[in-house]
């Protein structure tokens, strides 16, 4: 049995479509999920598929242990980022080596590094007259957005998309293989 940690700043639809795919197999147990915003939407979704939950400070995060263990008391040991926006710290690397990945919206090592995330991204993809996007699955490292590439997808980008065009392209392809993907290295 895998037990999965999500990690989500924000809304949490990555979080929502992982659990949901995983609902039904009985080997892997999403354990619990964790965000650094205590007004995160993440949090209720949480609650209504009946996940626990954990918010932590910045503080808490790179200080403490607080993270750490909360993790190994609900035993988990894979996690994944699904819309998390801080950097990792060494303790929780060295925690779980080679067992934490992330989704990047752009195709690496494009459009990565700090404060490219979400919008930003789009943003950036539509302003460099990019003719493709798409999907990054990576190993966490110690610097944003530079892990080993597990999974990559592509869609096309219009000279006519908008940010908001690119981003639900984005978002289509990570609900269909980001999931599939965490099974595929569990």
């Amino acid at each position: 049995m895998s037990k999965i940690a999500l990690f989500a700043s924000g809304s949490g639809t990555n979080v929502e479509n992982i659990a949901l795919y995983f609902k039904d197999k009985p080997n892997v147990d999403i354990a619990c999920v964790l965000t650094n915003n205590p007004n995160a939407f993440v949090l209720k979704r949480a609650e209504k598929l009946e996940i626990p939950s954990l918010v932590f400070s910045k503080s808490d995060f790179k200080d403490t242990t607080k993270v750490v263990d909360y993790l190994r008391d609900m035993q988990v040991d894979f996690i994944v980022l699904a819309g998390f926006l801080w950097l990792i710290p060494n303790g929780l690397l060295q925690e779980f080596p080679n067992k934490i990945i992330n989704i990047h919206p752009a195709l690496l090592p494009k459009y990565g590094g700090k404060g490219m995330y979400g919008m930003n991204v789009h943003k950036a993809v539509v302003e460099n007259n990019e003719t493709e996007s798409g999907i990054t699955i990576h190993w966490v490292s110690e610097k944003y957005d530079e892990g080993e590439v597990v999974f990559q997808a592509k869609c096309k980008v219009e000279n006519t998309d908008t940010p908001e065009d690119v981003a639900e392209k984005i978002h289509k392809l990570e609900y269909q293989h980001f999931p599939k993907v965490i099974e595929q290295l569990l």
